[in-house]
């Protein structure tokens, strides 16, 4: 059975569920540092109404839901200056919808009303290498492997390689 999924924007009574999502130390270990933990409801009140209120020209933050339930977040953060017409893609998925293409479904749905609504050409995103299952959603979604962009990160004191892929608008 496929389970469908939908990238809307947050709401308030958004906030449990995603709170539930991300408070897990196997997601959390996958993305940028600064979140707390564990992640409570207020954090997650606190995320939504940035979002709500960030900068509609650079910042495209959705939920990812079924059945109108939150079960993880998705963005897309437009750069500056000379790279303005570029922008840096983010994501998980609450663990209980691993592996049922979710993932694979929200970034194409993203990838789609960017492209569709901006002037954003070209979509990047920098994975930590040993994160497979987030490489293998960029490369089912289109993305193609820019390469390995090698000693690019800290993360809980270990010096880490991260990948580079990108889509190109066409």
């Amino acid at each position: 059975m496929t389970v469908v999924c939908q990238i809307r924007q947050w709401k308030l009574e958004d906030a449990a569920d995603l709170a539930a999502a991300i408070n897990n130390q196997k997601i959390q270990k996958n993305l940028r540092d600064g979140l707390p933990f564990p992640y409570t409801e207020n954090d997650a009140v606190a995320f939504i109404q940035a979002t709500l209120h960030a900068d509609k020209h650079t910042t495209f933050a959705f939920a990812i839901t079924v059945s109108n339930k939150a079960v993880g977040s998705i963005g897309v953060f437009r750069k500056d200056n000379i790279h303005v017409r570029t922008a840096e893609l983010g994501y998980y998925i609450a663990e209980p919808f691993w592996g049922k293409g979710l993932g694979t479904s929200a970034v194409k749905q993203m990838c789609r009303f960017i492209f569709e609504n901006t002037d954003i050409i070209r979509i990047f995103a920098e994975p930590f290498a040993y994160n497979t299952a987030s490489c293998r959603v960029l490369e089912k979604s289109g993305f193609a492997y820019e390469g390995t962009l090698r000693s690019n990160a800290v993360k809980d004191g270990r010096i880490l390689d991260m990948k580079m892929y990108s889509l190109i608008k066409e």
